[in-house]
C-alpha cells in the first residue's frame, strides 16, 4: 500500500489506543541475513508507517531461537516488544529438557507465510527420484548419510521424518549452518539433505544440486516441475518453515487486534506478496486462532518425530 493509505490508517490506530507510545522492538531470534530476518525487515517499515512509531528489528540469536523467544516471553506485555515467530516455537518444546521460557508465555498474533523445504541430492549421485533414493537407502542400511544445519532444526527433523516415513536408516551429519551443509553436499561429503528452498534455489538453478521433492502439500511456483513429497510417494509428508508475529502473553487484546488488522492488510499487499515470493515464501495469512491451531498441529508433528529419532537437547 502507498504511504498515503498507511498514514490515514495510523491516525485511527493512535486515536483508539495509547499504544504505541514509543518505538516497538521486533525481536528476531536468528542472526541477520536469514529468511526470518529478511521478512522482519520487509514488514518493519510498513508496520512503522501504519503505527506511527518506529519498529526496530533486534536480532537475538542463539540456542536454536530460544534466547530471543525467552527475551520476548519475559518482556512487559504492553505491545512494545514483539517476536518474529517461526518453527523453534513449535520444535523446541519437543527437544529441550529445560526451556528458558514456557510456551504459554508467548501468544501468536498471526502467521503470514510458509516456506517449503526441498529434498536435495548431488547430481553426480545418479538419483533422480525419491523412490530411487529410498530404494538405495534400503539396499544399503546406514551407509547413506544426510546433512543438516544443526541438531534440532527443521532440516534435521525433516530428514528424520523421511526416515520414519520410508523405513530407511540414514546417518546424520550436522554442519554449522545451512551454507556449510550445502557445500558438503555439493562436495560429495554427504548423500542428501533437506534445505529451506530460498537458500538452495540459486544452487538448484545453477545445476549444482538436484531437487527431488518439496515438503509442503503444494508444489512451489519456484520449482513447478518438482513434485511434493506426497506426489513422490511419501504419504502424509507435510512440513516446512513458516513465519509470523507473536507477543508476550497478557498483551492487551486491543493491541493484539490492531496488530492483527495491520498484518492482515500487509499480507494482502501486492508488493509484500511479491517480495515474499521472491524469497520462496508462499504468502498465507492465518489469524491468531488459526495460527494457534496451526502451531499446535506443527508441535504435535515434531514431537512424534523427536520421539521416533530419540532427539533430546540440553
Amino acid at each position: 500500500m502507498g504511504g498515503l493509505f498507511a498514514s490515514t490508517i495510523a491516525l485511527p490506530l493512535r486515536a483508539q489506543s495509547a499504544w504505541p507510545t514509543r518505538p516497538v522492538r521486533l525481536v528476531v531470534p536468528f542472526p541477520p541475513g536469514g529468511l526470518i530476518d529478511n521478512m522482519a525487515r520487509l514488514l518493519s517499515p510498513r508496520l512503522a508507517q501504519a503505527l506511527g512509531q518506529p519498529v526496530v528489528v533486534d536480532n537475538k540469536p542463539g540456542a536454536g531461537g530460544n534466547i530471543g523467544a525467552a527475551e520476548v516471553a519475559r518482556a512487559a506485555p504492553d505491545g512494545h516488544t514483539l517476536l518474529m515467530a517461526s518453527p523453534p516455537l513449535t520444535i523446541s518444546p519437543a527437544l529441550y529438557r529445560a526451556l528458558p521460557y514456557q510456551p504459554a508465555q508467548i501468544v501468536p498474533i498471526a502467521v503470514l507465510g510458509r516456506v517449503p523445504n526441498v529434498l536435495l541430492v548431488n547430481p553426480a549421485a545418479g538419483i533422480d527420484t525419491v523412490a530411487a533414493l529410498t530404494a538405495r537407502a534400503k539396499a544399503q542400511p546406514g551407509k547413506l548419510n544426510y546433512a543438516s544445519n544443526g541438531n534440532g532444526t527443521t532440516l534435521h527433523l525433516s530428514a528424520e521424518l523421511f526416515k520414519s516415513s520410508t523405513g530407511t536408516f540414514l546417518t546424520h551429519i550436522p554442519y554449522r549452518g545451512a551454507a556449510a551443509a550445502l557445500t558438503g553436499l555439493m562436495a560429495g561429503e554427504v548423500d542428501m539433505m533437506f534445505d529451506n528452498l530460498p537458500s538452495a534455489i540459486g544452487q538448484i538453478q545453477a545445476g549444482r544440486l538436484k531437487p527431488l521433492a518439496v515438503t509442503t502439500t503444494e508444489r512451489s511456483p519456484a520449482l513447478p516441475n518438482v513434485p511434493t513429497m506426497v506426489q513422490a510417494g511419501v504419504p502424509g509428508f507435510n512440513v516446512g518453515s513458516w513465519f509470523g508475529l507473536a507477543a508476550p502473553a497478557g498483551t492487551p487484546a486491543p493491541v493484539l487486534a490492531l496488530l492483527a488488522q495491520q498484518l492482515e492488510r500487509l499480507s494482502g499487499d501486492a508488493e509484500v506478496q511479491a517480495a515474499m515470493q521472491r524469497q520462496g515464501v508462499a504468502p498465507g495469512y492465518l489469524d491468531s486462532r488459526a495460527a494457534a491451531a496451526f502451531m499446535a498441529t506443527d508441535a504435535a508433528r515434531w514431537k512424534k518425530v523427536a520421539e521416533f529419532a530419540n532427539i533430546r537437547l540440553d
